[in-house]
């Protein structure tokens, strides 16, 4: 009877103890759950910023390269329209003269030809007035 008393005793006094260990792996295991979560919104969180802070500076790269593009182009179009200009005003005033020089045709031909030329003129004048592309 000493024997079962003291056995029971023993065993009503490992409890607290018990209850302490199980106390104490439940609250790990609850702080870990809390620290994965809160770990998890954190990265959510700041993948989110990084994403639009990238977004940010995808646009303002695009913004800055379209605008050096049109500055290169107009520059560009700038130096070659008078060469161009200049080319195809000698190119149809050789052929007018080579024509109306070899040619036999009434004033009237040679009139709608210097009109052709005319024209042309203007179209290019027109494509120079209107560079800002």
């Amino acid at each position: 009877e000493y024997r079962q008393t003291n056995q029971f005793a023993d065993a009503v006094s490992a409890i607290p103890g018990i209850v302490h260990q199980y106390t104490d792996q439940q609250m790990k295991e609850a702080v870990r759950e809390a620290v994965r979560i809160q770990t998890d919104r954190l990265q959510d969180s700041l993948q989110r910023e990084n994403d639009e802070f990238l977004r940010n500076i995808d646009e303002n790269i695009k913004k800055v390269l379209k605008g050096l593009v049109k500055n290169q182009v107009k520059e560009q179009v700038s130096r070659i329209l008078p060469r161009i200009k200049e080319s195809v005003n000698a190119t149809l005033e050789a052929e007018v003269l080579t024509r109306s020089s070899h040619s036999s045709r009434t004033s009237y031909a040679i009139v709608a030809e210097l009109s052709e030329m005319k024209l042309k003129k203007i179209l290019i004048e027109k494509m120079e007035g209107n560079k800002s592309i």
